[in-house]
């Protein structure tokens, strides 16, 4: 059924034109179209999978909006990541046998100075490592107890980047995300409430309807940015939080008012792991766990605030008084480069307090118990099922991003208006160089330059915008696809429609200004037909700038290839080089290139019926004679239309797989050889008919942590009172 429609529709589209690479891309594209909107919903990733049977009771999980989150206990051991140069000759070790835990209703951070591999083990438990063939990543990976390599429950991961639609309100910016996330929300005033509370309990209610912002645009601030990230994680109600760095960028008020917010979300029964480089000691106070790490090493896992202060004046390294204890634990673990008997010293000191951990991490690791809140029978079922969730139709998904499109492109004023200002500036300059052109033989030459520079500014206005902006959106729409919150159709039919009013825009100004300021042939309908033409032709710049998104990782590549790949359109754009005299090689280049096909809709439009001045038998007379030089005497206005139309077509398909192909991969974690996999400590088990009701619990004192068994120590010459730099 599918591809018999597919077929048809292929058959349509090439019987527009006679070209035999013409009728491929038109195939190609057509074949692609039909894909895109006959295509299933948005598809989760592979762990997210599950069968039908489980999306019926899934009340408990999926219902974001009734707050309830399933406790999750992660445990791992052994992970060991490694990192091997292109020659595979030399391998770098970024965590080497690190264990840890993390359990519900705690706040976990994980600290250590710069390289040591925090945002690397964090991007491990969340499964977000990107993958590499050079990376070689092992370890084991439990879930309450059980083993799990896959994601068996639902996750939240704020990255340091904080990354949105800039014209939409933060109200707004939520409302959506609600409505692609939870459709079974369905009526407003249940939507509005679940995203007004959820403003309320991060505390963004005073910027709600305040725009996101960007560089352009002045919006909120730092950390409601980073708060706006969590809001729009939280949404469906995740068991785990991983939160990269939530205070970089950050003055030490909103810092603390961000990391406030994760230790709430702790305290209502979700797993918070965070990364943090060096926090103030009323932040150091919030976490109730916490992970050193120095050069991928494990130096300390376990409960924070006294507790590692107590383990280390054990091994001889005491916090002075009224020092905050982050800095004294940073100071510790760091190397000083100061000189090279300061390096071999602090190196010392560190493979010390590695090896004693590694010889008392039992003791100390799972001091705390875990508690288990209150669960319905439901969520047992927690470790034999997984997690889906359910995905709105594809009309419903294209008419909530159509809506958010329009928004964006509708209130961008900033860049509306730089746009509008060039467009208008750009066919006064042209038309005060070519002004009133008469009919003279040299005003041959100068119609010919005239619509050329006309079809390079409006080709290049387009496409310089589009890849200044859509690799920074494609990050965006990469995370929310990951999310399962849609499919990619929807959003590039939505995105293609939203911006045909304001895409359609400039180049009508700049056709309106520059034709009669030249005088062009001057009738109604040929004025028509040139701005018809400048706009198509703008449409496909804009899709071409898409593909060029889409292809390269970073805006500055895109600014990079976009421009050169139009340089080459140029060179064969039927100004520079008869199709006649281009190289047998070369001629498909002048097919697909849109500058070409937008010149010779000009020059048909403009000298087709044109008589000019002539005073011998060798002038040219006639409008016809001049398309003939040209080689596109033959050629109808129609014809370049439709040539243009399939070269826009045609590169949304290639941006549409090329999003696909190039959708983030992630690292899979393997199982370490046996030999090398660190003794199991036992945990307390995930018993559902002893549950206790969840109460936030503060860590045990120092002396409770086996106080009367004697730590290892290092050789007696590294252990020395650890004194900070400065005091």
């Amino acid at each position: 059924m599918a591809g018999s429609g597919g077929k048809g529709v292929g058959q349509i589209v090439t019987g527009l034109g006679e070209s035999g690479l013409g009728k491929a891309l038109a195939a190609i594209a057509a074949a692609f179209l039909f894909r895109m909107f006959s295509g299933p919903g948005p598809a989760l990733l592979p762990e997210n999978s599950a069968d039908d049977d489980d999306i019926d009771d899934q009340s408990d999980f999926d219902g974001g909006h009734t707050g309830n989150v399933v406790p999750v206990t992660i445990r791992w051991r052994s992970i060991t990541c490694s990192l091997s140069d292109k020659s595979s000759k030399s391998v770098r070790f970024l965590l080497k046998n690190v264990e840890g835990e993390a359990k519900p209703g705690r706040l976990l951070a994980i600290m250590g100075p710069s390289g040591s591999g925090k945002t690397t083990l964090l991007n491990i438990l969340a499964g977000q490592l990107t993958a590499s063939p050079r990376l070689h990543l092992s370890g084991l990976l439990e879930v309450n107890g059980n083993p799990s390599m896959k994601k068996t429950y639902k996750f939240a991961f704020v990255r340091q980047e904080d990354l949105f639609f800039s014209q939409l309100t933060v109200r707004e910016t939520l409302s959506l995300a609600a409505e692609l996330q939870l459709p079974e929300i369905t009526t407003v005033e249940a939507r509005d409430e679940y995203v007004n509370n959820l403003l309320f309990k991060i505390g963004l209610v005073s910027c709600a309807d305040s725009i996101v912002g960007d560089a352009k645009i002045r919006g909120i601030s730092g950390g409601e940015k980073k708060r706006l990230s969590l809001a729009c994680e939280l949404i469906a109600s995740p068991s785990v939080i991983f939160a990269d760095e939530p205070t970089t960028g950050l003055d030490a008020f909103q810092a603390e008012k961000v990391v406030e917010n994760l230790r709430q979300l702790a305290e209502d029964g979700h797993t918070v792991i965070c990364s943090i480089h060096q926090p103030r000691s009323s932040v150091y106070s919030k976490f109730d766990d916490i992970v050193l790490l120095t050069e991928g090493a494990l130096v300390y896992a376990g409960p924070a605030r006294d507790a590692p202060l107590e383990y280390f004046s054990k091994l001889g390294y005491s916090c002075p008084d009224h020092v905050n204890p982050a800095e004294f634990l940073a100071d510790l673990i760091s190397i000083d480069y100061s000189s090279s008997a300061s390096v071999d010293s602090s190196q010392k000191r560190i493979d010390g307090l590695v090896e004693s951990f590694s010889q008392q991490s039992s003791t100390i690791l799972y001091a705390t118990p875990i508690a288990i809140r209150d669960v319905s029978k439901d969520s047992v079922k927690f470790e034999r099922r997984r997690i889906v969730r359910k995905k709105g139709s594809w009309w419903r998904q294209f008419s909530l991003l159509l809506k958010r499109a329009w928004m964006q492109a509708s209130r961008d004023g900033p860049t509306n208006k730089v746009r509008a200002r060039m467009s208008i500036a750009s066919a006064i300059i042209f038309g005060s160089v070519f002004w009133r052109m008469g009919r003279s033989q040299t005003s041959i030459q100068d119609r010919m330059g005239l619509l050329q520079v006309a079809a390079i500014n409006t080709a290049m206005a387009a496409l310089t915008k589009t890849v200044g902006v859509f690799p920074k959106e494609r990050a965006i729409v990469d995370r929310e696809r990951a999310k399962g919150c849609y499919a990619l159709g929807p959003y590039l039919v939505s995105k293609l429609l939203a911006e045909i009013p304001v895409g359609a825009a400039f180049p009508l100004m700049f056709g309106a200004v520059l034709y009669p300021m030249a005088r062009l042939h001057p009738t109604f309908s040929r004025f028509g037909k040139f701005c018809g033409i400048v706009t198509v032709e703008s449409f496909a710049a804009s899709a071409m700038g898409l593909t060029v998104g889409a292809m390269v990782p970073t805006t500055e590549a895109a600014m990079a290839v976009g421009p050169s790949l139009m340089t080459v359109f140029i060179v064969f754009g039927g100004y520079y080089v008869n199709a006649e005299n281009t190289p047998i090689i070369f001629r498909w280049i002048p097919r697909i290139s849109l500058i070409r096909w937008a010149f010779e809709g000009f020059c048909i439009n403009e000298f087709r019926g044109l008589e000019f001045d002539h005073q011998h038998s060798y002038d040219i007379q006639t409008g016809e004679q001049a398309l003939d030089r040209l080689s596109f005497a033959q050629s109808h206005i129609r014809d370049t239309v439709v040539a243009q139309s399939r070269i826009l077509l045609f590169l949304y398909c290639i941006t549409y797989r090329l999003m696909e192909k190039n959708k983030p991969k992630y690292q899979q974690i393997e199982l370490p050889p046996s030999d090398k996999i660190q003794p199991e400590q036992q945990l307390e088990p995930f018993n559902t008919d002893q549950v206790e009701q969840y109460q936030p619990k503060e860590s045990p004192p120092p002396d409770q942590i086996e106080s009367n068994q004697q730590l290892e120590s290092p050789e007696i010459d590294q252990i020395r009172p650890f004194i900070l730099e400065g005091l």
